[in-house]
């Protein structure tokens, strides 16, 4: 059974999906937000095309767990996930996913990379790369969010599980 994993961000959607045995999580790319219905459409035909049977969607509480406007909106997106795509839709904190995909990217990148990183940000260009990077951090995010779930799936009683 794949499952599909989302971070949520106001101008992305970070994308992760599994092995067909729901073990392995692997990036998938971003979606870039237009609109609550459109994003749902094409979440809709991305679980339809790819074979999803569940999702998880990360919900970012604060730091102490209060929930905030955020928290909400994810909350009342997942709901309706699972009304459009008629599939389960669980939420789980993820409120280090996005700093640990950060951290995992700066660690795995070559100082070559660095260094043409630091050359196009002197000519002006720096933008395109930071708005392709925060694609890959979104998608990243998911996948990282996406492992945790799977890990809590195999280890029912860890805390922390799906709400």
């Amino acid at each position: 059974m794949r499952i599909l994993g989302l971070d949520l961000g106001a101008r992305r959607i970070g994308l992760a999906i599994s092995d067909e045995e729901g073990r392995i999580a692997f990036p998938a790319g971003h979606l870039e937000r237009v609109g609550p219905k459109k994003d749902l459409a094409a979440l809709e035909t991305l679980i339809a095309e790819r074979g999803v049977a569940r999702a998880v969607v990360g919900l970012p509480l604060h730091m102490d767990g209060r929930v905030g406007p955020e928290a909400e909106a994810a909350r009342a997106f997942a709901r309706s996930l699972a009304e459009r795509a008629s599939i389960p839709v669980d939420l789980l904190d993820e409120r280090w996913t996005t700093v640990a995909a950060e951290r995992s990217l700066r660690a795995s990148r070559p100082a070559v990379a660095r260094t043409g990183q630091r050359r196009a940000a002197r000519r002006g260009q720096r933008g395109t790369a930071r708005r392709r990077d925060r694609g890959v951090v979104d998608a990243v995010a998911a996948t990282l969010l996406l492992s945790t779930y799977l890990e809590r799936l195999r280890n029912p009683l860890e805390r922390g599980t799906a709400r």
